[in-house]
């Protein structure tokens, strides 16, 4: 299919984390984002530039980026369409090159959430002025998003999409924000713009319908055939808002495996899909969700075989009903448990057995003064996720100590105005008020 390709952009730490009643640690999106850039994922859209309590995590991360820790997954930000945001993210977030501009674009939405006030062709004036911005401030790779593209217009998008790219947007996301589209019409309205663009496209599904997987890889092949690259828009476990996002795996095999995929589209070459059991793991444990027992890949039936006539056939041929092999996942290993002593560190542990659980790690402090900083910083941590610390994030601070203390580092936006500043002087708030 010519020389295009089928890359991935996990969107796990930007809209993964817009999970209602859930969410992330710093610390944990930072894990994600090295798992990521470990199996080879092209680019995590990993937060939110004009968010206060991202900015540390976010420099954080891109100094990780420049210290060659994360050298394969590129690192985007997410921000509005507008001046004014892409002003603001780049005052936080200097060091920022890789962003996604995003519109409403659809009537629904430009009549229900600016309440008339904008037209279509200000949709277009406002993203093109965004993109000038963003070349103006050093942004090298710059998409823009069309938000509620499944109900849009397609002779808009593509003009929106055109006119974005002659001000230097590069990509193009087709986003499904309700999860409307189904595979055929995702094809047929993909090709479309993906031919008459000419931009690399970025497929943008959630689940509401139980079709965010077979659309995104719709509309990857819609883009591929049309002459561009695509850039399928994933989250580990399917993770997102409502019904959630397309997941990586999900995603990942359909592309591999499938029968209208298999050999005939090239992916990133740097993707390691031995990795996704690991991530998978991970993510599950952070965000405190289990993975389904029946999720594809991942969960603790996707290899398992009870009914006599398939137990029969997996141990004579293990093809005969494994579509896949679950050593290609990274699966396979036994997961040791303990059962007897164990001795754990966080934020009340000493340094006795502080220092027990990093020689199980088999990493040796220097000295007195490196255990002991290296503690309070696990002890920080702790407070921070809420939760044991694992090998991973134990290790990550104690190779990279500055940055944990950045990501994990939150000032509270607090500056005192009107009637909040006219309480705290008059004292009012050391009033005996009823809050329980």
């Amino acid at each position: 299919m010519g020389n295009n390709k089928i890359y991935f952009v996990d969107v796990t730490n930007r809209d993964g984390v817009q999970t209602s009643r859930l969410g992330l640690a710093k610390l944990e999106k930072t894990i994600i984002n090295l798992m990521l850039d470990d199996m080879g994922i092209t680019q995590s859209e990993f937060g939110f530039p004009t968010t206060k309590h991202e900015i540390n995590y976010l420099n954080g991360n891109l100094e990780l980026v420049e210290r060659n820790v994360i050298s394969k997954t590129k690192l985007s930000g997410w921000m509005r369409g507008i001046v004014s945001d892409v002003e603001l993210s780049f005052k936080n977030v200097p060091m920022l090159k890789n962003i996604n501009l995003s519109q409403s674009t659809s009537e629904q939405m430009i009549n229900g959430k600016y309440m008339g006030k904008k037209t279509p062709q200000d949709i277009i004036n406002m993203t093109c002025e965004a993109v000038e911005c963003a070349v103006s401030l050093g942004a090298e790779d710059i998409g823009v998003n069309a938000e509620d593209a499944s109900r849009s217009d397609v002779d808009f998008l593509i003009q929106y999409a055109k006119e974005a790219k002659k001000c230097g947007a590069r990509r193009f996301r087709y986003c499904d924000t309700l999860g409307y589209e189904d595979p055929n019409t995702t094809y047929e309205r993909i090709y479309k713009i993906a031919k008459a663009t000419g931009m690399a496209t970025e497929l943008h599904f959630h689940n509401d319908l139980g079709m965010a997987a077979a659309c995104s890889v719709m509309g990857a092949k819609a883009a591929i055939d049309a002459g561009v690259d695509a850039y399928i828009n994933t989250a580990i476990n399917g993770m997102g808002e409502r019904a959630g996002n397309a997941d990586l795996a999900s995603c990942l095999l359909a592309v591999l495996k499938s029968a209208g995929f298999k050999n005939r589209y090239q992916i990133d070459e740097n993707i390691d899909l031995s990795k996704i059991w690991k991530l998978a793991k991970y993510t599950s444990y952070a965000f405190g969700v289990p993975i389904p027992i029946n999720q594809p890949a991942v969960g603790d039936n996707a290899f398992a075989h009870e009914s006599g006539i398939h137990a029969d056939g997996a141990l004579k041929d293990r093809r005969n009903y494994e579509l896949y092999d679950y050593e290609e996942l990274g699966r396979g290993e036994p997961e040791i448990i303990e059962t007897g002593r164990m001795i754990t560190t966080g934020e009340y542990g000493g340094i006795k057995g502080f220092r027990n659980v990093y020689n199980n790690l088999e990493i040796e402090f220097k000295d007195e003064h490196e255990a002991r900083n290296i503690l309070e910083l696990a002890r920080y941590a702790n407070v921070h996720t809420q939760k044991p610390l694992t090998s991973s994030e134990l290790r990550f601070i104690y190779y990279y100590p500055d940055i944990a203390a950045k990501i994990m580092t939150v000032s509270p936006y607090y500056e005192p105005e009107g009637a909040i500043k006219e309480r705290v002087e008059s004292k009012l708030i050391t009033k005996p008020h009823k809050i329980i």
